[in-house]
């Protein structure tokens, strides 16, 4: 079986069966090569209504099932990942821009997201408390309903997957709106590994579109909660809307995380955790090392070291060969990459390595002897750069970490009683001591704090089911209560 057969889903979106969306057809485009490679259907804002009044529909019924029978269904899907895999590779490094082996990732996360979901129908649904009172009382988890799960292009199958797979196992039934250049391996994938997983029609819907189609799934009546990671802009937006309509909103936002390198680093180390943090991917990753903070005795060898990385990385197109990085998503996301390069410059940092672009394919860069203000130090970048600074206390490094708006993920590499020290004082929703800032697993929460979201709202058990379950209070006595009235 060809699990993406184009006749299945081609110009189609998925609201009760695959069907035309109301806003026409879009053409899934290769960043590399800017040819086409299909095209899929656009919903439209009747279609998400028309989506939500069937998921709320559908989620009642699905919360009813045995939980092994929901259990069951999760398992499948993630054989599907398994049996499919190279299938859906091809399709995530062509749409994506990815290497073979991020797309790789992808795919062996995928199935694991959906195995370890599999275990969240048969975990405890709630707790026995205490009670004053001669009754039982109980905290039951329930499903919280419809959930809404917008996603990003840039790991677009796992950032849907890790909301999607523990919304439907815990009994939720879940509209699904996928960055829309990346409407095939982010949406069009999922919804067939679900088909064909035997999940019952009405609680998965697909609605590929616009800001308007994500508008239109947060303010849907019947959804009651929002899963976007995205742009924290966009999670602004996402979270004011949430708010006035008294849902709940997950945000895992944008992020400019830090690497401290300590005093005795080993260099060479440390010089590829940081090429990899920086440039895997292009640097489309909220985890992306952004900030290179380095000690003063270590940091020309640093600078030198990370530039002969950047320097002898390949740069080309993933399915023509073996490649380090591949191309930008699109042009707009290159220039403004460029274009942060070059105000980094301007106002004074000193470029080593990189700054250069080939249609979409932007050079690993390495940008040295910044100051706290530059641009380059200040702003999520999303490309392939790497700006170093250096540090000369422990406070100072300590300082210029938690200097940034974001907190999502951080790094330490070094003296490891060192980096405990430094662990406690840091502002992160994640630090990694030894390894680098890119590091997520289906069973570890995930999240940032400050501007890069509203804490660990995916990942783990115990992360999930606060996402996507409502706590209902409970009591029983043998026999009615006598009241004084």
């Amino acid at each position: 079986m060809v699990l993406l057969d184009p006749s299945i889903w081609t110009g189609k979106i998925y609201v009760n069966g695959w069907r035309d969306g109301g806003a026409g057809t879009a053409n899934a485009t290769e960043p590399a090569t800017g040819n086409t490679l299909g095209s899929y259907g656009v919903a439209s804002v009747e279609d998400v209504r028309s989506a939500a009044r069937a998921a709320a529909a559908a989620q009642k019924e699905w919360a009813e099932r045995k939980p092994e029978e929901r259990a069951a269904v999760l398992r499948r899907a993630g054989l599907l990942w398994e049996e499919h895999a190279e299938e859906i590779d091809t399709w995530i490094s062509r749409e994506t821009g990815s290497i073979a082996a991020k797309a790789a990732l992808e795919t062996h996360t995928a199935a694991n997201e959906c195995y370890d979901a599999s275990a969240l129908p048969a975990l405890p649904a709630g707790e026995v408390l205490t009670s004053n009172s001669s009754r039982w009382s109980l905290a039951r988890r329930r499903p919280a309903g419809v959930v809404s799960v917008i996603a990003p292009f840039n790991f677009p199958l796992i950032l849907s997957i890790r909301a999607v797979a523990p919304a439907l196992a815990l009994g939720n039934a879940v509209l699904l709106k996928p960055d829309p250049r990346t409407a095939v391996c982010g949406g069009v994938a999922l919804m067939r590994v679900f088909e064909e997983a035997g999940l019952p029609s009405g609680l998965l819907s697909l609605l590929p579109g616009g800001a308007e189609i994500g508008a239109a799934v947060v303010e849907a009546p019947e959804v009651r909660v929002i899963a976007f990671t995205g742009s924290t802009g966009a999670g602004r937006k996402i979270g004011e809307t949430a708010g006035r309509l008294l849902k709940r909103a997950h945000l895992e936002l944008g992020g400019n995380n830090a690497m401290i390198v300590l005093p005795g680093a080993d260099l060479a180390k440390a010089a590829s955790a940081a090429a990899f943090g920086s440039f895997m991917h292009q640097g489309q990753i909220c985890m992306t090392t952004g900030r290179h903070i380095v000690h003063e005795d270590i940091y020309d060898e640093y600078v030198a070291a990370l530039t002969e990385k950047a320097e002898h990385l390949p740069v080309g197109d993933p399915a023509g060969g073996q490649v380090a990085l591949g191309p930008i998503i699109d042009e707009n996301q290159l220039k403004k990459v460029n274009g942060i390069v070059q105000d980094a410059v301007a106002a004074g940092a000193r470029l080593t390595a990189g700054g250069t672009s080939e249609a979409l394919f932007y050079r690993p860069t390495v940008l040295a002897d910044l100051t706290p203000d530059n641009p380059a130090w200040t702003q999520e970048i999303f490309g392939p750069v790497a700006p170093v600074m250096k540090f000369a206390s422990i406070d100072e490094a300590v300082a210029l970490a938690n200097d940034s708006d974001y907190g999502l993920s951080l790094s330490i590499l070094g003296d490891v009683g060192m980096a405990m020290a430094i662990a406690d004082r840091v502002e992160s929703g994640k630090v990694h001591i030894n390894e680098q800032t890119v590091s997520d697993e289906p069973n570890a929460p995930f999240g940032g704090v400050k501007d890069s979201g509203n804490g660990s709202r995916v990942g783990g058990a115990a992360a999930n089911m606060e996402s996507f379950t409502e706590i209902q209070w409970l009591t029983m006595r043998p026999e009615i209560a006598s009241y004084p009235f």
